[in-house]
């Protein structure tokens, strides 16, 4: 059994901004040398989540953030806001429904995607920040 860690940084604008990040894992995948096993990804903070989706134009500017604002709208009172006199609770409440980590199988060397899927970073803050995730490879 094998072990390779690795971490990449990504600078965002916030406010929903989802990031294709598949190029990012395919490389450290592939560094680490492991043809089958399991990639496990963590985003570092509590505003900001990883998934896998379909990078195109109209899902990743509009469906998702509507769909979201539905769910935890950004002018909602959140008592995170209180406690911390910021303006962030709808940005806490996503990043925790959609989850800071994603897990994805090792097969031949890859990731198997499907055609149109992408692992994407999304972050939900309301202002730019550097995220860095932390990448977890292993197998054989």
């Amino acid at each position: 059994m094998n072990a390779f860690s690795a971490t990449f940084q990504r600078h965002t604008r916030g406010g929903n901004e989802i990031q294709d990040i598949t190029e990012d894992l395919r490389k450290i995948v592939e560094k680490s040398g492991v043809r089958t096993g399991q990639l496990t990804a963590m985003v570092v903070g509590s505003t900001a989540s990883l998934s896998t989706l379909e990078f195109e134009p109209g899902l990743v500017k509009h469906d998702i953030a509507r769909a979201l604002e539905q769910i935890a709208p950004a002018d909602s009172p959140y008592e995170h806001e209180n406690t911390w006199h910021d303006d962030n609770g709808h940005s806490h409440v996503r990043a925790c429904l959609i989850g800071p980590s994603l897990a994805l199988p090792v097969v031949d060397g890859a990731m198997p995607l499907g055609t149109w899927q992408q692992a994407v970073l999304i972050d939900f803050d309301t202002r730019p920040r550097s995220r860095q995730i932390a990448v977890t490879v292993v197998g054989e």
